[in-house]
């Protein structure tokens, strides 16, 4: 009893508008998750040798500018970051593991909610529309962006439980549903050097992909593998770099709208969340089919 929202600006005059948009969606998700929200927008890349990174303080409020002097000094690089509520995103020159290390070595109260050259997750535990002015949503220019309000069923309500996950690069999940067989798959992934922050079904799902992808597979192929390899009942949807794509499983008990006019593409739990749109009422609107991928990139429809 979650609701997923997604939107990908296909024009690019509607970035600027991205969080507002989003934001709008989400709060028509408010019924179908109390407990927590969360987004991941994908917005001003960095520069080629550097890393962005999400971070949270699960303890106090953070002292941001010691982590940055603390990081740049380690690091031997100067960290530029900018605080949105409870969360920073720093942007430095730094290999991801080498800095993960110096993280939990001198900053164990920090959590890094996801990494990339794009990426930025926000969450927290509240109300959808708590969390959306915790964090200033509406102000944010993105080019595409996955939202998620959570009603908690399967782990504790808690910030590190909330939608999305991210677990590789520019990569991140938000899921409405439940994996059966998330502890098996959690085993052999560690085993295959996946990461994990929480005991969350839905986290060992964006973990699966991760290690898809590093095996060479695309987005879409890598979600076409879970078809088999994922068991239990899910809606996801899923943002990279470059755009998003969505899954429904099989027997699809979870039900998911996709929308689609000439300047965005829109997926929602329900459709009242696509209606806030500009344009939806011109938008093909459409249930995606059981087991097939969907994928939107900037080279069009995947």
């Amino acid at each position: 009893m979650c609701g997923i929202v997604g939107l990908f600006a296909k024009d690019p005059g509607l970035e600027a508008r991205l969080g507002a948009l989003l934001s709008g969606m989400l709060i028509e998700m408010t019924e179908r998750g109390p407990d927590s929200a969360g987004v991941a927008f994908y917005r001003q890349p960095v520069a080629d040798g550097r890393v962005k990174i999400s971070l949270f303080d699960h303890g106090a409020a953070a002292d941001w500018p010691a982590v940055a002097e603390d990081l740049g000094a380690a690091l031997e690089c100067r960290p530029k970051y900018e605080v949105r509520g409870s969360h920073a995103v720093f942007s430095l020159a730094a290999e991801l593991e080498t800095l993960r290390a110096h993280l939990a070595r001198r900053w164990p109260q920090l959590r890094l909610m996801s990494a990339g050259s794009t990426i930025e997750i926000y969450k927290e535990k509240g109300l959808p529309g708590e969390v959306i002015a915790q964090f200033k949503l509406p102000e944010v220019s993105a080019s595409h962006a996955i939202g998620h309000t959570r009603m908690a069923t399967e782990s504790a309500v808690t910030t590190e439980h909330s939608h999305p996950f991210s677990t590789g690069l520019d990569l991140c999940l938000v899921h409405n549903g439940s994996l059966s067989n998330h502890n098996r798959l959690r085993r052999e992934l560690v085993h295959r050097g996946i990461h994990f922050e929480t005991d969350n079904d839905s986290e060992v799902a964006a973990g699966y992909l991760t290690w898809r992808l590093r095996e060479g597979a695309s987005i879409a192929e890598a979600l076409q593998a879970a078809v088999t390899d994922l068991d239990g009942f899910y809606t996801f949807a899923v943002g990279t770099r470059d755009g998003f794509s969505v899954l429904r499983d099989p027997i699809a008990c979870k039900h998911a709208v996709l929308a689609e006019c000439d300047e965005w593409v829109a997926m929602a739990t329900e459709f009242r969340a696509i209606a806030t749109l500009p344009g939806a009422e011109r938008a093909t609107v459409w249930e995606p089919v059981p087991g097939q991928v969907y994928s939107w990139n900037r080279g069009g429809h995947a």
